[in-house]
């Protein structure tokens, strides 16, 4: 069976972002376009961030997926390691407050920013 490799930006037991690997099973449609289950969603916003935009800290206000239509997306992690997404690319953030959290941008979320020479063009998805 084929599967589709979801890149999950999540918050860990300690609170602190990071990032982990899902396999998503394609298990229907056919051999020539294989498919996976249908997935719930909750509306989808395009965005688009200028040649430098730099976010500071915080956590995703709901799960969603996060799909690079141009530009490049890096996300920085609180233990300071990043990932560069381009287009094509994508991530689930799931990178939410716990519950019953005060947001402490020393401890929880991550950062964004565009990088390269083009705006960074973006469509995010509900979960």
């Amino acid at each position: 069976m084929s599967m589709f490799t979801k890149v999950v930006l999540h918050t860990a037991q300690d609170g602190k972002a990071r990032f982990r690997e899902e396999q998503v099973p394609l298990a229907e449609g056919t051999p020539q376009a294989m498919l996976s289950a249908l997935m719930p969603s909750g509306g989808y916003q395009l965005r688009q961030s200028p040649v430098g935009f730099r976010s500071q800290f915080h956590c995703s206000p709901h799960t969603q997926w996060v799909f690079i239509l141009a530009g490049e997306m890096e996300i920085g992690l609180q233990d300071g390691t990043s990932r560069i997404f381009r287009p094509g690319e994508h991530f689930y953030s799931a990178d939410l407050l716990p519950e019953g959290a005060t947001f402490d941008a020393a401890l929880h979320g991550h950062w964004s920013r565009q990088v390269g020479s083009e705006p960074l063009v973006t469509l995010f998805v509900r979960g």
